[in-house]
């Protein structure tokens, strides 16, 4: 990784990726840290699931708003980019397949995470996005196949930060890029993370870790 957010943490958590039968790649937003998306994480850890969570140089992945032009969040668009890929590879290398590791991202994180992985689709164990949605002040064109990742987009009807109408272009992009999406809007002005977001990660890290017993991996 290159840019502002070289050499910052990245924080690790839950069971050792050496051992972990599957993992979470967490993403903070604006104003919060790597330190809390991995406390967050309690509402759906389960035994034999690794947390991995990089952090952002001054607990902002990128200074502006994330309809602005791409250029103008640059070069600290790219190197939040370059964590979140570097995050991901690091659990790949530990021997964590990608098909049982969750990507998820909060507010500017859940930014991060649908450019991350609308950019370079592929199969995951799965993709959150929380009160966030694709950048730029129009939703671009992307290319690829998800390979039927369970993708969990959500938001608020009037948050002032994240308008529902992109919330709801960004799942349609996922699914066009043949991800298996589901959208939870919720009513009201609130920003961040829901309770029943958080079961449906619970839920998916349930049948992850499952998959993972019943291929006797050992993990």
């Amino acid at each position: 990784m290159r840019g502002p957010h070289r050499d910052q943490r990245l924080v690790t958590a839950g069971a050792p990726l050496s051992v972990a039968g599957a993992a979470a790649v967490l993403v903070h937003g604006r104003g919060g840290s790597a330190d809390g998306v991995v406390a967050l994480a309690d509402e759906f850890y389960r035994h034999g699931l690794a947390l991995v969570a990089p952090s952002a140089r001054r607990n902002r992945w990128y200074p502006n708003s994330f309809l602005a032009p791409r250029e103008t969040n640059e070069p600290e668009l790219s190197s939040a980019l370059g964590a979140v890929a570097d995050a991901v590879e690091t659990v790949g290398e530990a021997g964590v397949p990608r098909e049982r590791v969750i990507v998820l991202g909060i507010s500017q994180g859940a930014c991060l995470v649908a450019e991350f992985a609308a950019r370079a689709p592929r199969r995951y164990g799965g993709v959150v996005l929380s009160s966030g949605g694709l950048m730029g002040p129009e939703v671009g064109d992307y290319d690829g196949d998800l390979a039927g990742t369970p993708v969990l987009v959500g938001g608020h009807e009037d948050d002032p930060t994240v308008p529902i109408a992109r919330v709801r272009e960004t799942a349609s992009v996922f699914e066009s890029l043949d991800g298996d999406v589901r959208t939870r809007t919720e009513p009201g002005d609130d920003h961040g993370i829901t309770d029943a977001e958080l079961a449906a990660v619970g839920d998916r890290v349930d049948e992850l870790l499952s998959d993972a017993t019943g291929e006797g991996s050992g993990r």
